[in-house]
């Protein structure tokens, strides 16, 4: 399984990004998340979303992002509105076995990073 990550990129405070992710080994009903580290702090959760469309979000992020899937086309995406300079990161797809997101391990497959970078 591979996931490829895009959509990252320059954009100032208050504007929006979408980020895409797609998995190469096509239909799945893996739990597919977000995740993202910024320079010098820990890889960090952002949002999650189960193949039925049950969603979790960090607080930090709730209400700005929105995370969702497309079965058909193996696809998954954030939508960040609102962006603040502290949203500024890579960004990483991720995908876990599972029912429901597990915070309690790590995802089984990682796609490579996208940055976002917001300015003030």
């Amino acid at each position: 399984v591979q996931l490829q990550g895009s959509g990252g990129g320059l954009v100032q405070a208050g504007g929006s990004l979408r980020l895409s992710c797609v998995r190469s080994a096509g239909y799945s009903t893996h739990v597919m998340g977000w995740f993202r580290q910024a320079p010098g702090k820990e890889r960090e959760f952002v949002a999650s979303i189960t193949w039925r469309g049950n969603r979790n979000y960090a607080d930090s992020v709730r209400g700005r992002f929105t995370i969702s899937r497309v079965n058909a086309d193996s696809t998954v995406y954030l939508q960040m509105n609102t962006l603040k300079p502290e949203d500024t990161a890579v960004y990483y797809c991720a995908a876990q076995k599972g029912q429901s997101w597990n915070s309690d391990r790590l995802p089984d497959y990682w796609g490579q990073g996208t940055l976002v970078t917001v300015s003030s």
